[in-house]
């Protein structure tokens, strides 16, 4: 592990009370391309993906190690954890929602709409009502680097719901060039979803309606800086997205408040730590961790 002297670039006024550590931590790298960070609190580690090496690795914060938690992994993308503490995985490769439940055995989601196969699921977030919802690019398909080149069944890139009751694949959103990254607000009222296929890059905004559907999708913020990719929110209410030099973090209100600059090409991010203000950062070919005086939001 070694240290890198990091900035928190106060672009308005509103940004000047977050910060933390001088010094971001590189817990790991000589990855290809890291990905889909997400922490587990009881057993105090994370996971994140290096995508072109088809493997996911576990990083324990008690030791410091790294190792592997899975390989092959399905190419796999974006992670995140369920409400009983089991992960949830988009596997670019297979074309396929994943759960790990308890013993290891592996639990197909989604892999179809309508017959057909999905592109290369990318992103996904879970409902307090169990429903999985995701973001499905053709970045897996696109090529063999990061899955397996393929023609697009369905020939377009859709954001998708699970339901939780009947298994059923639903389209939610239908108007995006690459979905990416995506954050429900903790009282699950609003969907933020990036665009990394339109240019430039932007984080749109939905409003989650009763019946599990979405409405609006107003332009929320835009990138100056490469494509905005995974997006996670504080317990401000302010969103930070992955860029191309380092996390931007924008207020409730749309405007670009300030960036944490990082050396490398920004992907996703998470907080864990038993108060939620750790933040952990894959970019590029590593893994990052800072503390900071500021906290995740809490789980809807």
């Amino acid at each position: 592990m070694d240290t890198i002297r990091t900035e928190f670039e106060v672009l308005d006024e509103r940004f000047r009370n977050c910060g933390g550590d001088q010094w971001v931590e590189r817990l790991h790298t000589g990855c290809r391309w890291t990905e889909g960070p997400a922490y587990f609190a009881g057993g105090r580690y994370l996971v994140f993906s290096d995508i072109p090496n088809d493997r996911v690795l576990r990083w324990d914060e008690t030791t410091g190690a790294v190792g592997v938690f899975r390989q092959p992994a399905g190419y796999a993308n974006g992670h995140t954890t369920d409400r009983s503490g089991r992960l949830l995985s988009c596997e670019q490769g297979e074309r396929r929602i994943t759960r790990t439940e308890h013993d290891g055995t592996t639990t197909v989601l989604a892999e179809r709409y309508r017959g057909m196969r999905l592109n290369s699921p990318n992103d996904l977030v879970e409902h307090s009502d169990g429903s999985v919802w995701f973001t499905d690019p053709a970045y897996g398909i696109d090529s063999d680097y990061e899955g397996h080149r393929a023609e697009s069944e369905i020939g377009a890139c859709h954001v998708y719901r699970i339901d939780p009751g009947t298994g059923e694949v639903r389209v939610v959103a239908d108007d995006f060039v690459r979905p990416n990254g995506l954050v429900l607000t903790p009282d699950e009222t609003t969907l933020y979803i990036s665009d990394t296929g339109a240019d430039p890059s932007v984080i749109r905004r939905f409003s989650v309606t009763p019946q599990g559907g979405l409405s609006g999708g107003e332009l929320f913020a835009t990138s100056d800086a490469g494509g905005l990719d995974g997006i996670r929110m504080d317990a401000e209410g302010r969103l930070w997205a992955g860029a191309h030099d380092g996390l931007h973090c924008f207020d409730p209100d749309g405007t670009l408040l300030g960036k944490l600059r990082l050396p490398e090409v920004t992907s996703n991010l998470c907080f864990g730590g038993v108060e939620r203000n750790h933040l952990y950062i894959t970019a590029t070919t590593s893994l990052y961790s800072l503390r900071v005086n500021f906290n995740g939001a809490p789980r809807p």
